[in-house]
């Protein structure tokens, strides 16, 4: 962004996350899964910076890779308020304002496109929660300790990464997006090589790709999580940003392009 609003968001970011460090709250598996709305309530966000229907004055708050801070401080607010107001519900408040912020922020996108054609979008969320559960009940059978250790935000890691997998591959193959991230899309370039191009496209072998990947960060997490729980539930819920924040951002253009 400018460098006046560039200055803003750093200064905002390192005021909350010093105001969050020295009020050292719990970060719990309940914690982790309240902070998903706002995931998907940065991508409803970057979603109206992408059809160019932001607010001027935000716009450039809602931009690549300004959008991740600036839903950070939001989120982070909230997170402070919560501790001081009701410190025994943080993740009932933390992710139910997300919640309203992701409906806040998707309802304009949604206005933006005219017609909505939302199939596409219901389609990519129903086949990545049918995989994740897969993903999920395959791990469980083979490494049990895993998905018992891991609970709720491993299967949440699995759903995230599946539904960029998904998300991605319905974009390539039905839509002809151009993904723009330069190592899925080598992943994507080297599936258009194969001979299966022709009969079932590209994206398959990047939805492979990230649960193969998801899968293995879940297994090798869980060790983490029994001894040291709170830094691996930090690192987890960056895990899930990196998916679920694109994914989710796929599934609402999808709807209006």
């Amino acid at each position: 962004p400018p460098l006046p609003y560039l200055l803003a968001l750093l200064v905002s970011v390192l005021a909350v996350a010093a105001l969050l460090v020295r009020a050292r709250p719990r970060l719990t598996e309940r914690v982790v899964l309240s902070l998903a709305p706002w995931m998907v309530a940065g991508s409803a966000l970057h979603a109206l910076y992408q059809l160019g229907t932001a607010p001027p004055a935000v716009d450039p708050l809602l931009g690549t890779p300004s959008v991740y801070l600036t839903t950070f401080v939001a989120a982070g607010i909230v997170w402070l308020a919560a501790l001081v107001v009701a410190p025994d519900r943080v993740p009932a408040i933390l992710g139910g304002v997300g919640a309203l912020a992701f409906l806040l922020a998707t309802i304009p996108v949604l206005a933006s496109g005219g017609t909505v054609r939302p199939w596409l979008s219901l389609l990519s969320v129903a086949v990545a929660v049918i995989l994740a559960l897969a993903c999920w009940f395959a791990l469980a059978r083979v490494y049990p300790g895993t998905t018992a250790t891991t609970g709720g935000v491993g299967l949440l890691v699995l759903f995230a990464h599946g539904l960029d997998g998904v998300s991605t591959a319905v974009g390539a193959d039905l839509l002809s997006f151009e993904e723009r991230t330069p190592l899925s899309a080598a992943i994507l370039e080297f599936a258009g090589a194969l001979p299966t191009a022709d009969l079932v496209g590209v994206g398959w072998l990047f939805v492979l790709v990230k649960l193969g990947l998801a899968a293995i960060i879940v297994h090798l997490f869980a060790d983490y999580v029994r001894e040291e729980p709170e830094g691996a539930y930090l690192l987890l819920a960056l895990v899930v940003a990196v998916g679920l924040g694109p994914g989710a951002q796929n599934v609402l253009l999808f709807a209006v392009w």
